[in-house]
């Protein structure tokens, strides 16, 4: 799992962020505080923590994450971190 995006809405930069999808791994969402979820209407889950986006990411770091870019797509913010692929599990 070497790419990692935490996404929250704007006006809601003091969470909830979304961590992950329904295929992410469950050890990393209990240790991002995460709780899976699935939104009226939508057909699949999503891993949500009450976190600050800011959070997220000092947690992600100490898994040896690295923040590698940011955007806004129209009321979302996203962040894209980056962790180098361990020997062996590629």
């Amino acid at each position: 799992m070497p790419y990692f995006f935490v996404t929250t809405q704007i006006r809601l930069e003091d969470g909830p962020c979304i961590v992950g999808d329904e295929k992410s791994d469950p050890e990393m969402m209990r240790f991002l505080g995460a709780e899976k979820k699935r939104k009226t209407g939508q057909q699949f889950c999503v891993w949500e923590t009450a976190l600050l986006p800011r959070e997220v990411m000092d947690r992600l770091e100490l898994k040896g994450y690295k923040l590698i870019h940011t955007t806004g797509i129209g009321q979302t913010f996203v962040a894209t971190l980056h962790k180098d692929a361990e020997p062996g599990s590629v």
